[in-house]
């Protein structure tokens, strides 16, 4: 399941969201030396500090593994990867499995880890069946650099990059807290176990969920990251309970087919949808009022500093081991506005 701070304002008309983590924080495009970014809120916890290389020492071949191919997320991360390797004067070479599949993209980094490149960009699709062909690719000489998901032991690996994904997840039980104040049925439409970005949203969700009496915690249905699947399931949900008030849509794949779903079933009205990512299926989901808010991550910034820590690393600077993004609140509100700059990209 892609950048300055932005007001998040959450609801069907203005709702902000007081929260620490749930005010975005964006950093600005980073000049050569430095960058920070900062959050509106002062008691949230800000986006780690990078130091941005300058030019790099030679032309580095750098491979970008992405989750899934033709996920706007991972489109928008391969904008910013490449973006930046033409700032830095370096070839970054992006391709990723047909879905967000171990099976599927362990042989394609296999393949890459035997070209011996400087380094390799990738997103891994499972914590345990990862582990291993990443430390291989580390031990045979290869920089690895995680964005967004990682593995069990990620001590391989030279920076890991991703957004503070529990905090979304909480971010999104208030957003449907504060549609539902009365509270009632809320479920999580995920994609697999074992994904570790998916599982914190989930974890987020969760345990604010628990934190509110108001609110009963229906069981994580798993979408295996295909629309279609995740309506099925929601329409089956929506079946058995057909009062539920709230849907927290963990990933782009999940929120279309959940969206989808609660439209089928004719609840548009009665269920508010709040989905992590904000593909433009989502953001037309947003503006017909299937969806109600989006926590949109910053896949751009992302995929831009896993080339500035690759760099760093290969030409021996500055390296921070862990980064961590924040996300933005897009809602009809705002999504022709301030939001609109946070929607991912379909292509480059």
């Amino acid at each position: 399941m892609r950048h300055t701070l932005l007001k998040a304002a959450v609801g069907v008309a203005i709702l902000t969201l007081p929260i620490s983590a749930c005010t975005s924080s964006k950093p600005e495009a980073p000049a050569s030396g430095g960058a920070a970014a900062s959050t509106a809120d002062p008691n949230a916890p800000a986006a780690t500090t990078v130091t941005v290389p300058a030019k790099a020492s030679k032309n580095y071949n750098i491979q970008f593994l992405q989750g899934v191919a033709g996920d706007e997320f991972y489109i928008s991360m391969q904008c910013g990867a490449e973006a930046e390797a033409a700032n830095l004067g370096v070839t970054v070479t992006t391709q990723g499995p047909q879905k967000f599949d171990p099976t599927l993209q362990k042989p394609i980094l296999d393949s890459v880890t035997a070209a011996t490149p400087d380094a390799i960009l990738i997103a891994p699709t499972d914590v345990t069946a990862m582990q291993g062909p990443l430390e291989a690719a580390a031990a045979a000489g290869t920089k690895i650099v995680l964005v967004d998901t990682t593995t069990e032991d990620p001590s391989y690996a030279t920076s890991a990059i991703a957004s503070d994904n529990e905090g979304g997840g909480k971010a999104a039980f208030d957003a449907i807290a504060k549609l539902n104040p009365a509270g009632g049925k809320v479920m999580v439409m995920s994609t697999d176990p074992g994904i570790s970005t998916v599982d914190a949203r989930v974890k987020g969700f969760e345990d604010a969920v628990k934190s509110n009496p108001a609110f009963t915690y229906l069981p994580v249905q798993y979408s295996h990251n295909d629309p279609a699947t995740a309506s099925n399931l929601m329409s089956s949900a929506l079946q058995k309970d057909p009062d539920i008030v709230g849907v927290f849509a963990a990933n782009l794949f999940s929120a279309e087919g959940t969206a989808t779903g609660v439209r089928q079933a004719g609840k548009a009205e009665t269920v508010k949808v709040v989905s992590f990512d904000a593909g433009p299926n989502q953001v037309k989901a947003l503006q017909e009022g299937t969806v109600q808010a989006l926590v949109a991550q910053q896949p751009g910034i992302i995929g831009q500093y896993g080339v500035d820590m690759a760099v760093a690393a290969l030409d021996g600077g500055q390296v921070t081991p862990k980064v961590q993004t924040g996300f933005t609140i897009i809602t009809k509100d705002n999504v022709n506005g301030d939001g609109a700059d946070a929607v991912y990209q379909s292509a480059c």
